[in-house]
């Protein structure tokens, strides 16, 4: 190895670190639902961050520290929002209301960069029309859940 093994640790942390937060704040839809242009910036990224890693060294041992580090500090954030909600929904957000009784909310879906036709695919997919909707959520996930309303 051509660094300290700290020095991979440090490294780590602050790649992962850095990416959260641009991750967190590219928006839900980048995280949940991947286009081709969001697959194509996450393989870019992947890409961009390699020698910030490794710092240059390629040794198996490198490579190695790197991975467990990252794999920890996952685990550790896992741990984190699992008990604290607080940090569960700044880490990972909270489910934002994008429309009800019938109506879509559009400056919330440009807000968060969610495509009408993304809703429209969500309540076809629950066979639900849009004058049969209650409520519609963007999740933190990404994902758009539809509620019907009941029937009379």
């Amino acid at each position: 190895m051509s660094l300290p093994v700290w020095e991979f640790m440090v490294r780590a942390f602050a790649v992962y670190a850095v990416l959260l937060v641009l991750v967190r704040v590219s928006g839900k839809r980048t995280v949940g639902q991947f286009t081709p242009f969001d697959l194509l910036v996450v393989m870019l990224l992947s890409e961009a961050v390699t020698e910030s890693l490794t710092g240059g060294d390629s040794s198996l041992l490198g490579g190695l520290v790197v991975a467990g580090t990252l794999i920890a500090l996952n685990m550790l954030l896992a741990a984190i929002t699992a008990r604290s909600p607080k940090a569960d929904k700044v880490l990972q957000g909270s489910a934002v209301l994008i429309g009800q009784e019938g109506k879509l909310f559009d400056d919330v879906l440009v807000r968060e960069r969610v495509p009408y036709e993304d809703v429209l695919r969500a309540l076809r997919t629950e066979d639900c029309e849009l004058d049969e909707l209650r409520r519609a959520y963007l999740e933190a996930d990404g994902e758009i859940t539809i509620l019907k309303k009941k029937p009379a």
